[in-house]
């Protein structure tokens, strides 16, 4: 792991720490950033000072303002911190090629700093360029004298296809498997789940894992009208691999030849038929919407980590890149870091896997010495000890006698999922909210849905009209993949 992020200051403690209403059973610090900026705003009401920022990429911009001290004031740092988090934020949501500013001299030249290849995000800056497609340039940060030089806001929503009529064949690309599926239309004809190894470094190898398990299904069909694909990390809108991270181990430049162009060549091997591939959380957004027929609905994936995608009202992408798992949830200043980033309180040690693991032992489950919170061997970037640990979880809900006890572990996660819509909510106008994968299964995830709706009607009524649904027996089965599968209009 990086090395962790500079301390809290006590400035910005004294602005930005407060208690919610809602408390975590387990997590009695836990300190919503949602929160602490609602307070910070309160502090600040009608400060005369504002820092700007604009987030350009290849096909829009991003824009955000913060009223900020006065340069002299020696509680500047909580500005810089607040800015510092809500700029990251914002990065992470839709991406960025560059970072400019325009506010106070030393707000500005203090964000610089941050946002250095040496600096305390340069996690981001480092990996920006990646996510854009674009590893060998830097990540620029520079100032302009005036707001009206910052680019304005701009959003290219993308449009997908919704029927999946004709001979399709869909992919999915995960982290243990690669899953296959045939569609005539509409309706699914043969799935196939591929087992590969992800951390392979030799791209030869993935090409020939998914094209063979394509091909294999694709046998079922008549013909391939069009292909359509989801995996994780960063795809772009014309279906370019910018940034997954099913390929981790493949060296950059490699990567550029060989990885970031591997779906259009797989189309050409099936006649160069309609081809469109998303990010998985952008499906689960896309087959939310089939399932409830509304739109304008996030898709949460609590599974090893946490997966987002969403979709507008009509059912568009907003063409951002919604990496919602590194997003800073909490600003408690003893909150736990992860295996990737130099950052505390990033969103998926909430609402992933981890987060359920991490809470297991304050759970009331017995745990082996190798699965505690503590063992070396939860605290790398390997996901199987997590596995094993939410199944010890899931079992202990069970007994009559520990489960008054472990239920507080998905009490707590209720808790940190309301603070995390009502935050999310800032940006995604969400009125549904689609909630999957292992942690929210069986009686445990009842018991979250049903703490998160309380965090919203306590702190935040205007959301409670918020509706959250779960997969039914459709979506689980075939919802995603005939989804993904409708992806490329023909």
């Amino acid at each position: 792991r990086a090395p962790p992020a500079p301390p809290m200051s006590a400035a910005a403690m004294k602005y930005l720490l407060c208690r919610p209403k809602v408390p975590a059973p387990l997590d009695p610090n836990f300190s919503p950033v949602v929160l602490g900026k609602k307070q910070y705003m309160k502090l600040l009401a009608g400060s005369p000072y504002t820092l700007e920022w604009a987030l350009p990429r290849a096909d829009g911009c991003a824009r955000g303002k913060l009223p900020v001290l006065k340069d002299t004031h020696p509680d500047l740092d909580a500005s810089i911190h607040l800015a510092g988090v809500c700029i990251q934020e914002m990065i992470w949501q839709r991406s960025a090629s560059e970072l400019l500013l325009c506010g106070p001299p030393k707000v500005c030249d203090e964000l610089m700093k941050a946002f250095s290849p040496s600096g305390k995000y340069a996690f981001e800056v480092k990996t920006m360029p990646k996510v854009c497609g674009t590893p060998d340039k830097p990540f620029p940060v520079r100032v302009v004298k005036d707001a009206s030089e910052l680019p304005a806001a701009k959003d290219t929503r993308q449009v997908c296809g919704k029927d999946a009529s004709g001979c399709r064949l869909a992919f999915d690309l995960g982290k243990s498997d690669i899953k296959t599926v045939a569609v005539k239309d509409n309706e699914v004809l043969e799935t196939k789940e591929t087992e590969w190894d992800v951390t392979n470094p030799d791209p030869q190898y993935h090409w020939d894992m998914i094209l063979g398990a394509m091909k294999e299904t694709a046998s079922k069909l008549p013909r391939v009208d069009a292909i359509g694909g989801s995996a994780t990390g960063t795809v772009s809108a014309n279906s370019e691999a910018t940034w997954c991270d099913i390929f981790p181990n493949v060296p950059p430049d490699v990567y550029q030849a060989k990885v970031v162009d591997i779906f259009k060549r797989l189309a050409k091997e099936f006649g160069d038929v309609p081809l469109k591939v998303i990010n998985d959380g952008e499906v689960t957004a896309l087959a939310g919407k089939m399932m409830v027929n509304q739109g304008n609905l996030m898709g949460i994936s609590m599974g090893s980590s946490e997966g987002g995608g969403y979709c507008d009202a009509e059912g568009r992408l907003m063409g951002w890149i919604n990496e919602l798992c590194y997003i800073q949830l909490d600003l408690n200043p003893e909150a736990p870091y992860d295996p990737w980033t130099p950052h505390s309180g990033i969103s998926h040690m909430y609402l992933g896997q981890r987060s359920a693991t991490r809470l297991a032992a304050k759970g009331g489950v017995d745990l082996p010495d190798d699965l505690k919170p503590e063992s070396p061997s939860m605290n790398t970037m390997k996901h199987e000890g997590h596995a094993k640990c939410l199944k010890l979880i899931q079992k202990a809900m069970q007994d009559p006698a520990k489960e008054p006890q472990v239920r507080l572990i998905y009490e707590t996660i209720g808790v940190y999922l309301g603070y995390a819509l009502a935050q999310y909510s800032e940006h995604y106008a969400i009125e549904n909210v689609l909630i999957l994968g292992r942690v929210s299964t069986g009686a445990g995830g009842e018991i979250m849905l049903d703490k998160a709706k309380e965090v919203l009607m306590a702190e935040f009524p205007h959301l409670g009209g918020m509706a959250f649904h779960k997969p039914d027996e459709h979506f689980k089965r075939v919802g995603q993949c005939i989804a993904a599968a409708a992806l490329p209009e023909l």
